[in-house]
């Protein structure tokens, strides 16, 4: 695996991984919220996502890398940073569930610190979730 700048003809194996690998966090949601509830904040998340992640990896505010083995894009990362700012963020990152627990999200989530950091960042901010599409476990900055 190699990590490698975004490009915009990779999009479509990105939205499709990313959505695959964000697809446990939508169930424990719908699990944890009643239908009506769910359905209302909810009532398309692979349409809400899919716009979210071209919003993100069309924005001219974003740095992103993909993490690509055998050709294909398996995982992604996008980092949020103002140069001169003092604090950057891992803004998103999905890896692909068939290359999950590999080390690829620690990899490129490391990649994007270690990025943040020659940039000028003195902190960098990231959040997850408990859920199981979730798995935390960022190096530090």
């Amino acid at each position: 695996m190699h990590i490698q700048p975004y490009d915009p003809q990779q999009l479509e194996p990105v939205i499709r991984f990313a959505l695959n690998a964000w697809a446990p966090v939508f169930d424990s949601l719908r699990a944890a919220l009643s239908p009506d509830l769910y359905g209302e904040f909810y009532p398309d998340w692979r349409a809400n996502q899919r716009a979210a992640i071209e919003e993100v990896l069309a924005s001219p505010e974003m740095h992103t890398w993909v993490a690509v083995e055998d050709a294909a894009p398996v995982g992604f990362v996008a980092v949020k940073y103002t140069p001169g700012g003092s604090m950057g963020e891992v803004y998103m990152v999905a890896v692909d569930p068939a290359y999950q627990r590999r080390g690829v999200g620690a990899a490129l989530t490391q990649y994007a610190l270690d990025w943040l950091k020659d940039a000028g960042a003195a902190v960098a901010m990231v959040e997850t979730g408990g859920d199981p599409g979730s798995r935390a476990g960022a190096p530090h900055l």
